[in-house]
């Protein structure tokens, strides 16, 4: 996109009462940004939705004079902005309806085909919080995912550093402009978390700092990902807006459940209880439940018949699969008298040392 194509985005964008739907179909009635700010009052007044006062924001030239201003910032800066079309627009995000028409994107983030989860929760986390979400991150560790949060105080911030820790991408997603970050104190992490990731945002610079923004920004949260994770919540909370977000873009949702007079576990217990979110007691239900498949260089190539190196678990199931072939993740647990949430686990562990493989359909078998 060229610098004047971006400017009148950015002027489409800052128009008041167009959202990100309303201008979307603008640009799809009239073929581009600049096509709708040029176009004639009496064929935009043909579009649905489209009204006197809508209009009249369109045909606003200080719409432009702000993009002007505003494109000299991301050009000061070396922001990237991902137009909604663009090849490098977050794959996900684009099939949401109400995905931003411009997002502004900083440090090295890269999200192209890569595993996405947003991990969300209680800015009031609890140490049962704190140990649940790094022992998450770090047995995911081996799948590489990405790590996105909202860089707030509690939950946010945990993941963010678990993610460092584990040497993942992790990114931010931001309730503000790209000049400043909210909260200050964090502003120690920005190195590490751009030299690591990146933030993301659809805020402008001249954006006043609004606590509805994080209502706003918890929709790319959801949407970029394929999956949300609420670590903790109470009963009520932005990280529950964010699952119910997801659920509404059809992602998978997962909550880590809690004592029931836990005031941080009451959000959490609820979304389960209402089954709108998977209960989540072992890290690896999640690359169970997304069907995440290690990579075939990532395997420590042993033989398979030492099983000195099985736990009696372990023997168990290859025993199992020895004699019975490749077969579904339900039918080893009933078979070898164990839940399916362990099966899950031990053939994960199976898995990294090189001796059953994960096939379509919940299948598995022996290398």
């Amino acid at each position: 996109m060229t610098d004047q194509e971006l400017i009148y985005v950015l002027a489409l964008q800052h128009v008041p009462k167009i959202g990100d739907v309303t201008a979307k179909k603008l640009i799809s009635h009239c073929g581009s940004a600049e096509a709708v700010l040029k176009e004639k009052k009496a064929l935009l007044l043909k579009i649905d939705g489209i009204g006197q006062t809508i209009i009249k924001g369109l045909l606003d030239s200080e719409h432009l004079k702000a993009a002007e201003h505003e494109l000299k910032f991301i050009k000061a800066n070396d922001i990237v902005s991902l137009y909604f079309t663009d090849t490098d627009y977050p794959e996900k995000l684009k099939h949401c309806i109400d995905s931003p028409l411009l997002l502004f994107q900083a440090g090295h983030v890269n999200l192209k085909q890569q595993r996405l989860i947003s991990i969300v929760g209680t800015r009031k986390i609890t140490s049962y919080g704190v140990s649940f979400c790094e022992r998450l991150i770090e047995q995911l560790a081996p799948f590489d995912p990405v790590i996105i949060s909202g860089f707030a105080y509690g939950t946010d911030i945990t993941a963010h550093k678990s993610a460092i820790k584990n040497n993942l991408q992790t990114v931010g997603c931001l309730a503000h402009g790209l000049n400043q970050i909210y909260p200050k104190i964090h502003k120690k992490y920005m190195a590490d978390v751009e030299k690591n990731g990146g933030f993301l945002t659809d805020f402008w610079s001249t954006d006043t700092f609004d606590r509805n923004n994080f209502l706003k920004r918890n929709r790319i949260i959801a949407g970029v990902s394929e999956a949300t994770i609420v670590i903790e919540s109470a009963e009520k909370g932005g990280s529950l807006v964010t699952a119910d977000i997801a659920n509404s873009y059809n992602r998978d949702v997962f909550a880590v459940p809690g004592r029931i007079n836990d005031t941080q576990s009451i959000g959490c217990n609820n979304l389960i209880k209402t089954q709108q979110a998977h209960m989540l007691t072992n890290p690896l239900d999640v690359a169970y439940m997304l069907n995440w498949q290690l990579e075939d260089a990532k395997k420590p190539v042993i033989q398979k018949q030492l099983f000195v190196e099985l736990t009696s678990e372990e023997k168990v199931i290859y025993n199992f699969l020895k004699d019975n072939d490749k077969q579904l993740l339900d039918v080893i647990a009933l078979n070898c008298n164990m839940p399916i949430f362990k099966v899950a686990s031990i053939l994960l562990t199976m898995e990294l040392k090189g001796i059953t493989r994960p096939l379509p359909g919940k299948l598995f078998e022996l290398v």
